[in-house]
Protein backbone atom coordinates (compact mmCIF):
# COMPACT_ATOMS: atom_id res chain seq x y z
CA UNK A 1 0.00 0.00 0.00
CA UNK A 2 1.10 3.65 -0.55
CA UNK A 3 1.24 5.85 2.02
CA UNK A 4 -2.12 5.29 3.98
CA UNK A 5 -3.45 9.00 4.08
CA UNK A 6 -1.57 10.45 1.11
CA UNK A 7 -2.30 14.31 0.70
CA UNK A 8 -4.70 14.70 -2.33
CA UNK A 9 -4.97 17.75 -4.95
CA UNK A 10 -7.61 16.94 -6.97
CA UNK A 11 -10.67 18.61 -4.80
CA UNK A 12 -10.61 21.05 -1.96
CA UNK A 13 -13.10 22.25 0.56
CA UNK A 14 -15.09 25.70 1.10
CA UNK A 15 -12.79 26.38 3.84
CA UNK A 16 -9.75 25.61 1.27
CA UNK A 17 -8.99 22.41 2.88
CA UNK A 18 -7.43 19.94 0.29
CA UNK A 19 -9.27 16.42 0.24
CA UNK A 20 -6.79 13.72 0.86
CA UNK A 21 -7.11 10.31 -0.85
CA UNK A 22 -6.11 6.66 0.29
CA UNK A 23 -4.08 4.00 -2.22
CA UNK A 24 -5.22 0.37 -1.28
CA UNK A 25 -3.07 -2.33 -2.84
CA UNK A 26 -6.00 -4.93 -3.25
CA UNK A 27 -4.90 -8.79 -2.23
CA UNK A 28 -3.50 -10.90 -5.08
CA UNK A 29 -6.40 -13.51 -5.83
CA UNK A 30 -9.27 -13.87 -8.45
CA UNK A 31 -11.95 -11.21 -9.92
CA UNK A 32 -14.58 -10.52 -6.83
CA UNK A 33 -17.14 -7.79 -6.18
CA UNK A 34 -15.29 -4.04 -5.67
CA UNK A 35 -17.57 -3.22 -2.60
CA UNK A 36 -16.38 -6.73 -0.98
CA UNK A 37 -12.67 -7.06 -1.78
CA UNK A 38 -12.79 -3.13 -0.79
CA UNK A 39 -14.65 -3.89 2.28
CA UNK A 40 -11.72 -6.30 3.23
CA UNK A 41 -8.67 -4.89 2.40
CA UNK A 42 -9.34 -1.16 3.26
CA UNK A 43 -7.48 -1.07 6.62
CA UNK A 44 -9.53 -0.41 10.12
CA UNK A 45 -7.75 2.28 11.02
CA UNK A 46 -9.58 4.20 7.85
CA UNK A 47 -12.59 4.15 9.83
CA UNK A 48 -14.66 3.41 6.54
CA UNK A 49 -18.06 1.27 7.19
CA UNK A 50 -19.30 -0.92 4.43
CA UNK A 51 -21.84 1.42 4.28
CA UNK A 52 -19.43 4.47 3.35
CA UNK A 53 -17.83 2.95 0.42
CA UNK A 54 -20.53 1.69 -1.09
CA UNK A 55 -21.82 5.47 -1.15
CA UNK A 56 -18.10 6.32 -2.37
CA UNK A 57 -18.15 3.81 -5.05
CA UNK A 58 -22.10 5.07 -6.59
CA UNK A 59 -20.67 8.62 -6.09
CA UNK A 60 -17.42 8.27 -8.39
CA UNK A 61 -14.49 8.93 -5.49
CA UNK A 62 -13.07 5.05 -6.15
CA UNK A 63 -10.86 5.04 -8.91
CA UNK A 64 -9.36 2.25 -11.04
CA UNK A 65 -6.24 3.86 -13.29
CA UNK A 66 -7.57 7.22 -12.96
CA UNK A 67 -11.13 6.19 -13.51
CA UNK A 68 -13.67 6.08 -11.35
CA UNK A 69 -15.76 2.99 -10.83
CA UNK A 70 -19.05 3.72 -9.51
CA UNK A 71 -20.79 -0.18 -10.15
CA UNK A 72 -20.39 -1.78 -6.60
CA UNK A 73 -20.85 -5.40 -8.70
CA UNK A 74 -18.05 -4.66 -11.22
CA UNK A 75 -15.46 -7.41 -10.85
CA UNK A 76 -12.09 -6.61 -10.08
CA UNK A 77 -8.71 -8.83 -10.15
CA UNK A 78 -6.47 -8.76 -7.04
CA UNK A 79 -3.49 -7.33 -7.10
CA UNK A 80 -4.16 -3.91 -8.53
CA UNK A 81 -4.34 -0.27 -6.41
CA UNK A 82 -7.52 1.35 -6.06
CA UNK A 83 -7.60 4.87 -4.92
CA UNK A 84 -10.34 6.36 -2.57
CA UNK A 85 -11.05 10.12 -2.33
CA UNK A 86 -12.06 11.10 0.70
CA UNK A 87 -14.01 13.92 1.26
CA UNK A 88 -11.72 16.96 3.39
CA UNK A 89 -11.63 17.17 7.00
CA UNK A 90 -15.17 18.79 8.95
CA UNK A 91 -15.12 19.87 11.84
CA UNK A 92 -17.54 18.26 14.66
CA UNK A 93 -19.17 19.56 17.59
CA UNK A 94 -17.07 17.43 19.52
CA UNK A 95 -16.33 19.39 22.83
CA UNK A 96 -13.61 19.38 25.08
CA UNK A 97 -13.65 18.16 28.27
CA UNK A 98 -11.57 18.72 31.44
CA UNK A 99 -11.31 15.40 32.15
CA UNK A 100 -8.08 14.06 33.90
CA UNK A 101 -5.69 11.49 31.83
CA UNK A 102 -3.16 9.77 32.84
CA UNK A 103 -0.85 10.91 30.18
CA UNK A 104 2.61 8.30 29.81
CA UNK A 105 4.79 9.81 27.55
CA UNK A 106 4.26 13.31 25.18
CA UNK A 107 5.70 15.42 22.64
CA UNK A 108 5.32 17.87 19.96
CA UNK A 109 4.33 14.85 17.64
CA UNK A 110 2.02 12.40 19.90
CA UNK A 111 0.96 11.28 23.55
CA UNK A 112 0.71 7.96 25.28
CA UNK A 113 -2.17 7.52 27.42
CA UNK A 114 -2.66 4.95 30.42
CA UNK A 115 -6.46 4.47 29.53
CA UNK A 116 -8.68 3.26 32.44
CA UNK A 117 -11.96 1.01 32.91
CA UNK A 118 -14.78 2.79 31.23
CA UNK A 119 -13.72 5.26 28.94
CA UNK A 120 -14.91 5.36 25.40
CA UNK A 121 -12.55 6.52 22.48
CA UNK A 122 -14.61 8.02 20.43
CA UNK A 123 -18.08 9.61 21.13
CA UNK A 124 -20.99 7.75 19.72
CA UNK A 125 -24.80 8.16 20.42
CA UNK A 126 -24.58 6.15 23.49
CA UNK A 127 -21.80 8.13 24.52
CA UNK A 128 -21.61 11.31 23.16
CA UNK A 129 -19.37 12.99 26.15
CA UNK A 130 -16.78 12.02 28.78
CA UNK A 131 -14.54 9.90 26.07
CA UNK A 132 -11.18 10.15 25.34
CA UNK A 133 -11.32 12.52 22.04
CA UNK A 134 -13.34 14.65 24.48
CA UNK A 135 -10.44 14.69 26.89
CA UNK A 136 -7.51 14.95 24.07
CA UNK A 137 -9.76 17.88 22.84
CA UNK A 138 -8.81 20.45 26.10
CA UNK A 139 -5.64 18.81 26.94
CA UNK A 140 -3.79 18.89 23.59
CA UNK A 141 -5.80 21.73 21.65
CA UNK A 142 -6.08 22.66 18.21
CA UNK A 143 -2.54 20.32 17.53
CA UNK A 144 -4.06 17.26 17.15
CA UNK A 145 -4.47 15.87 13.42
CA UNK A 146 -8.06 14.57 11.51
CA UNK A 147 -8.63 11.34 10.02
CA UNK A 148 -11.80 9.52 8.32
CA UNK A 149 -13.63 13.06 7.09
CA UNK A 150 -13.58 14.75 10.46
CA UNK A 151 -11.87 16.79 12.51
CA UNK A 152 -10.93 15.20 15.09
CA UNK A 153 -8.01 13.56 17.54
CA UNK A 154 -5.60 11.25 15.67
CA UNK A 155 -6.93 8.07 16.97
CA UNK A 156 -5.03 5.17 14.69
CA UNK A 157 -5.81 2.81 17.23
CA UNK A 158 -8.42 1.96 19.94
CA UNK A 159 -9.03 -0.31 23.15
CA UNK A 160 -12.57 -1.12 24.15
CA UNK A 161 -14.43 0.81 26.59
CA UNK A 162 -13.97 -1.55 29.57
CA UNK A 163 -10.32 -2.77 28.60
CA UNK A 164 -7.40 -0.89 30.08
CA UNK A 165 -4.33 -0.02 29.24
CA UNK A 166 -2.06 2.30 26.49
CA UNK A 167 -3.01 3.57 23.55
CA UNK A 168 -1.10 6.41 21.27
CA UNK A 169 -2.32 9.48 19.57
CA UNK A 170 -1.28 11.65 17.14
CA UNK A 171 -0.94 15.45 17.67
CA UNK A 172 0.55 16.30 14.53
CA UNK A 173 -0.70 15.16 10.55
CA UNK A 174 2.96 13.85 10.09
CA UNK A 175 2.85 11.75 13.19
CA UNK A 176 -0.24 10.58 12.49
CA UNK A 177 0.90 9.21 8.74
CA UNK A 178 3.54 7.37 10.44
CA UNK A 179 1.79 5.96 13.30
CA UNK A 180 -0.83 4.89 10.77
CA UNK A 181 1.59 3.76 8.54
CA UNK A 182 3.45 1.17 11.19
CA UNK A 183 -0.13 -0.04 12.49
CA UNK A 184 -0.76 -1.01 8.94
CA UNK A 185 2.62 -2.60 8.61
CA UNK A 186 2.16 -4.65 11.95
CA UNK A 187 4.81 -3.28 13.50
CA UNK A 188 3.53 -1.73 16.62
CA UNK A 189 4.13 -4.25 19.09
CA UNK A 190 1.28 -4.83 21.33
CA UNK A 191 1.01 -7.30 24.33
CA UNK A 192 -2.28 -7.73 26.53
CA UNK A 193 -2.50 -9.55 29.56
CA UNK A 194 -5.44 -11.70 30.13
CA UNK A 195 -6.88 -13.81 32.82
CA UNK A 196 -9.23 -16.89 31.29
CA UNK A 197 -11.83 -19.31 31.52
CA UNK A 198 -9.58 -22.67 32.02
CA UNK A 199 -5.68 -23.42 30.99
CA UNK A 200 -4.65 -23.62 27.23
CA UNK A 201 -2.55 -26.38 26.77
CA UNK A 202 -0.69 -27.45 23.66
CA UNK A 203 -1.16 -31.10 24.22
CA UNK A 204 -5.33 -31.14 24.90
CA UNK A 205 -6.63 -32.93 22.22
CA UNK A 206 -9.44 -30.98 21.88
CA UNK A 207 -7.37 -27.56 21.02
CA UNK A 208 -5.30 -29.11 18.14
CA UNK A 209 -8.84 -29.91 16.39
CA UNK A 210 -9.80 -26.38 16.67
CA UNK A 211 -9.40 -24.92 12.55
CA UNK A 212 -7.11 -22.24 12.57
CA UNK A 213 -5.46 -22.75 16.09
CA UNK A 214 -1.42 -24.11 15.58
CA UNK A 215 1.36 -24.07 17.60
CA UNK A 216 4.88 -21.97 17.73
CA UNK A 217 7.96 -22.82 19.80
CA UNK A 218 8.15 -21.73 23.89
CA UNK A 219 4.14 -23.06 24.14
CA UNK A 220 3.13 -20.43 21.68
CA UNK A 221 -1.01 -20.54 21.06
CA UNK A 222 -1.39 -18.73 17.51
CA UNK A 223 -4.71 -18.37 16.42
CA UNK A 224 -5.52 -17.18 13.10
CA UNK A 225 -8.80 -16.73 11.12
CA UNK A 226 -11.23 -14.31 9.37
CA UNK A 227 -13.19 -11.98 11.87
CA UNK A 228 -16.22 -10.33 10.34
CA UNK A 229 -19.53 -8.78 11.83
CA UNK A 230 -21.69 -11.00 13.63
CA UNK A 231 -24.68 -12.33 11.58
CA UNK A 232 -27.34 -11.59 13.88
CA UNK A 233 -25.35 -9.66 16.29
CA UNK A 234 -23.92 -6.45 14.88
CA UNK A 235 -22.23 -5.51 17.98
CA UNK A 236 -20.66 -8.83 18.07
CA UNK A 237 -17.50 -9.79 16.24
CA UNK A 238 -17.36 -13.61 14.77
CA UNK A 239 -14.82 -16.09 13.72
CA UNK A 240 -15.59 -16.39 9.87
CA UNK A 241 -13.52 -18.32 6.90
CA UNK A 242 -14.81 -16.01 4.14
CA UNK A 243 -15.72 -12.20 3.28
CA UNK A 244 -13.56 -11.28 7.09
CA UNK A 245 -10.61 -9.53 8.04
CA UNK A 246 -7.35 -11.28 8.57
CA UNK A 247 -7.04 -12.03 12.51
CA UNK A 248 -3.81 -13.03 14.12
CA UNK A 249 -3.45 -13.71 18.08
CA UNK A 250 -0.89 -15.59 19.85
CA UNK A 251 -1.31 -16.62 23.66
CA UNK A 252 1.19 -17.81 26.16
CA UNK A 253 0.07 -18.60 29.39
CA UNK A 254 2.53 -17.24 32.29
CA UNK A 255 0.29 -18.76 35.66
CA UNK A 256 -2.44 -21.43 36.04
CA UNK A 257 -4.67 -21.93 38.77
CA UNK A 258 -5.18 -25.68 38.28
CA UNK A 259 -7.83 -26.04 35.82
CA UNK A 260 -10.24 -23.35 35.94
CA UNK A 261 -8.39 -20.15 35.15
CA UNK A 262 -5.20 -19.09 33.98
CA UNK A 263 -2.87 -15.32 33.23
CA UNK A 264 -2.30 -15.35 29.95
CA UNK A 265 -0.14 -12.53 27.12
CA UNK A 266 -1.56 -12.17 24.42
CA UNK A 267 0.08 -9.87 21.50
CA UNK A 268 -1.56 -9.17 18.28
CA UNK A 269 0.37 -9.54 14.29
CA UNK A 270 -3.26 -7.63 13.41
CA UNK A 271 -5.74 -5.65 15.45
CA UNK A 272 -9.21 -6.45 14.54
CA UNK A 273 -12.17 -5.19 16.48
CA UNK A 274 -12.63 -7.43 20.04
CA UNK A 275 -10.08 -10.04 18.35
CA UNK A 276 -8.36 -11.11 21.29
CA UNK A 277 -11.85 -11.32 22.75
CA UNK A 278 -13.40 -13.64 20.18
CA UNK A 279 -10.00 -15.53 19.41
CA UNK A 280 -10.22 -16.35 22.67
CA UNK A 281 -13.67 -17.13 23.23
CA UNK A 282 -13.25 -19.51 19.63
CA UNK A 283 -10.19 -21.23 21.19
CA UNK A 284 -12.53 -22.25 24.64
CA UNK A 285 -10.75 -19.83 27.12
CA UNK A 286 -12.71 -16.90 26.80
CA UNK A 287 -12.18 -14.16 29.23
CA UNK A 288 -13.29 -14.05 32.84
CA UNK A 289 -16.03 -11.04 33.68
CA UNK A 290 -16.40 -10.73 29.80
CA UNK A 291 -20.02 -10.83 29.12
CA UNK A 292 -20.55 -11.00 25.33
CA UNK A 293 -18.05 -13.72 24.61
CA UNK A 294 -16.71 -15.23 28.06
CA UNK A 295 -19.85 -17.63 28.10
CA UNK A 296 -21.42 -19.21 31.39
CA UNK A 297 -18.52 -20.86 32.64
CA UNK A 298 -17.37 -20.17 36.51
CA UNK A 299 -14.92 -20.61 38.93
CA UNK A 300 -15.58 -23.27 40.97
CA UNK A 301 -14.98 -22.17 44.83
CA UNK A 302 -13.06 -25.96 45.64
CA UNK A 303 -10.56 -25.38 43.21
CA UNK A 304 -9.72 -21.59 43.43
CA UNK A 305 -11.09 -20.85 47.30
CA UNK A 306 -14.72 -19.16 47.70
CA UNK A 307 -12.67 -15.70 47.69
CA UNK A 308 -11.05 -16.13 44.19
CA UNK A 309 -14.57 -18.02 42.65
CA UNK A 310 -16.87 -14.79 44.10
CA UNK A 311 -14.29 -12.07 42.66
CA UNK A 312 -13.65 -14.17 39.38
CA UNK A 313 -17.54 -15.16 38.72
CA UNK A 314 -18.42 -11.48 39.48
CA UNK A 315 -16.28 -9.57 37.92
CA UNK A 316 -17.48 -6.39 36.09
CA UNK A 317 -15.66 -6.21 33.04
CA UNK A 318 -13.59 -8.44 30.49
CA UNK A 319 -10.28 -9.06 32.37
CA UNK A 320 -8.04 -7.54 29.78
CA UNK A 321 -5.07 -4.71 30.11
CA UNK A 322 -3.03 -3.57 27.44
CA UNK A 323 -0.33 -3.68 29.18
CA UNK A 324 2.81 -2.73 26.40
CA UNK A 325 2.88 -0.66 23.50
CA UNK A 326 6.00 -0.68 21.27
CA UNK A 327 6.41 1.40 17.79
CA UNK A 328 8.90 3.85 15.85
CA UNK A 329 8.77 7.44 16.77
CA UNK A 330 7.36 8.92 13.39
CA UNK A 331 9.13 12.27 13.12
CA UNK A 332 12.76 10.93 15.04
CA UNK A 333 12.81 6.81 14.33
CA UNK A 334 13.22 6.18 17.40
CA UNK A 335 12.30 3.23 19.30
CA UNK A 336 9.50 3.80 22.37
CA UNK A 337 8.74 1.29 24.42
CA UNK A 338 6.04 1.73 27.18
CA UNK A 339 4.55 -0.46 29.63
CA UNK A 340 1.70 -0.27 32.23
CA UNK A 341 1.31 -2.13 35.32
CA UNK A 342 -2.03 -4.45 35.60
CA UNK A 343 -4.80 -2.09 37.20
CA UNK A 344 -6.64 -2.68 40.70
CA UNK A 345 -9.43 -4.15 39.69
CA UNK A 346 -7.29 -7.08 37.65
CA UNK A 347 -4.67 -7.48 40.30
CA UNK A 348 -6.83 -7.97 43.09
CA UNK A 349 -8.45 -10.90 41.65
CA UNK A 350 -4.52 -12.41 40.58
CA UNK A 351 -3.86 -11.98 44.36
CA UNK A 352 -6.97 -13.81 45.18
CA UNK A 353 -6.38 -16.69 43.24
CA UNK A 354 -2.55 -17.24 43.86
CA UNK A 355 -3.67 -16.98 47.67
CA UNK A 356 -4.75 -21.06 47.58
CA UNK A 357 -1.40 -22.14 45.41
Amino acid sequence: MAGLYDDGDDESGEDGIEAQTLTVLLPDGPADRLDKVLARAVPEEAALSRTRLSRMIADGDVLIGGVAVTDGKAKIDGGIEVVLRLAPPESVETLAEDIPLNVVYEDADLIVIDKPVGMVVHPAPGSPSGTLVNALLHHCGDSLSGIGGERRPGIVHRIDKDTTGLLVAAKSDRAHHGLAAQFERHSVTRHYIALVHGLPDAADPRLRGIKGVSFEAGGIIKIATLLARHKTDRQRQAVVWQDGRHAVTRVRVLEAFADQAALVECWLETGRTHQIRVHMSYAGYGLLGDETYGGKRKLSSRAVGEVAAEMGNGFSRQALHAATLGFDHPVTGERLEFTSPLPKDMSSLLDALRALK
